[in-house]
């Protein structure tokens, strides 16, 4: 297997600032009840919550829908939330919308929960994989069909330490 760079270290420390500003500014003078959506998007979350100025409270929640590179389309809730958002501004942190099937899933679950609002802040996008629509409150990359390992990315729990986020070029 042939691991190659996509997004420099760099690059996404870069757009982890201007994305703490955007939310920054968005929820001035209000605590942020971050949920966080792992195991993926751990590592940016906490990058992110060190940058953004109003008060970060994390919750985590872990759905799944991989087998190695493939989504199998079955969602699984294997950790629930354990705090009341109800009347909280809530965003959701996750690592990357593919097919826009978890994040929908996971929009209706906590709007259910009767949050004050609820928004989605994403590290990677890969709008050509959509499936169902998804509106990105905050958008870190966008990028083309890969399959990508590393900064809280990984294949089968591997990989997940790299500080860039690579592709894998043969398996």
């Amino acid at each position: 297997m042939e691991i190659k760079e996509l997004i420099s270290k760099e690059k996404i420390e870069k757009r982890i600032e201007e994305l703490a500003e955007e939310i920054s500014k968005d929820y001035e003078g209000k605590s942020i009840e971050f949920i966080v959506v792992l195991k993926g998007a751990a590592i940016f979350a906490v990058e992110l919550a060190m940058k953004v100025k109003p008060n970060v409270r994390f919750d985590f929640i872990e759905i799944s829908s991989y087998s190695g590179t493939e989504s199998t389309g079955v969602l699984k809730v294997n950790k629930d939330l354990k705090a009341d958002i109800e009347g909280k501004d809530v965003l959701i942190v996750e690592d990357i919308i593919d097919t826009g099937r978890t994040l929908s899933y996971l929009k209706d679950y906590l709007r259910s929960k009767k949050p004050n609002s609820l928004r989605i802040c994403t590290l990677v996008n890969k709008p050509s994989r959509r499936i169902i629509d998804v509106p990105i409150d905050y958008n870190g990359f966008d990028i083309e069909d890969k399959f990508i390992v590393g900064y809280g990315f990984d294949i089968d729990g591997d990989y997940r330490n790299m500080p860039y986020i690579g592709y894998i070029e043969k398996i």
